[in-house]
């Protein structure tokens, strides 16, 4: 598709809060706000001409790799917030993207994703084969400290096992990057969650994952590491 005349290179966007976004104490879960970023980021791209259909005209698609999310407070159920978006840099088939979200022209989030171009018939890097000089690139952190690599620890208190289910997958035929989130959520300390300890996580995206996997959940409190026959896919920081 050719770039909207409604493209511009910082894009923003208004949601509700809706029951459905919420954990039972009424504020907006942690993978919704990964949820909405991507909505918000997928957005953004198809104004500018480099979404998901553009791309697969060259066999192509975003993967996320890492991910560092800042959390001030969290909306609640009701709550307007404002969702703003812009690429920092992209260049070759790399790409870091900002993102904050806003309550009240409050920043109470704030987010800095690291994308790789994927060819999706070889599985490889690929170098972006669509145009983007028409992004503006803005230098300008929306976190307080840079992604990171996980530090994985050589030991972990508990495992769990499960299995990729079909709602787990997406449109690139491989597990959407915030179910890794939701699987270790599902696992840790439920007070953790509710009491709004979390501050930030850190997630990196070691090797994707496909339908009928069985994968392992190895954690502490604060550590986590999915595993799928020995092999380290998924790596997750809380930090409260």
């Amino acid at each position: 598709m050719p770039v909207s005349p409604d493209f511009t290179s910082i894009y923003q966007q208004n949601f509700e809060i809706g029951f459905q976004h919420c954990y039972p104490n009424g504020f907006l879960k942690h993978t919704e706000i990964c949820n909405l970023f991507q909505i918000v980021a997928g957005i953004h791209a198809d104004l500018g001409g480099i979404s998901y259909l553009d791309m697969q005209q060259h066999h192509q698609a975003w993967v996320l790799s890492r991910m560092r999310i800042e959390i001030t407070k969290l909306p609640k159920w009701k709550d307007v917030i404002t969702i703003k978006t812009w690429i920092k840099t992209l260049e070759n088939s790399r790409s870091v993207r900002c993102l904050e979200m806003y309550l009240n022209e409050e920043k109470i989030v704030g987010c800095e994703t690291f994308w790789v171009v994927i060819n999706t018939k070889t599985r490889r890097p690929d170098n972006l084969a669509l145009p983007h000089a028409h992004f503006e690139k803005f230098d300008t952190d929306s976190i307080s400290k840079s992604i990171q690599k996980i530090n994985i620890p050589e030991a972990f208190t508990f495992k769990s096992e499960r299995n990729i289910q079909l709602s787990d997958i997406d449109i690139v035929n491989h597990a959407n990057n915030v179910k890794y989130l939701e699987w270790c959520l599902d696992v840790t300390n439920v007070e953790n969650v509710l009491s709004n300890k979390i501050k930030a996580l850190n997630l990196n995206y070691l090797q994707e994952l496909n339908y009928n996997d069985t994968i392992e959940i190895h954690h502490t409190t604060t550590s986590f590491l999915i595993t799928k026959e020995g092999k380290s896919c998924f790596a997750l920081e809380v930090e409260m």
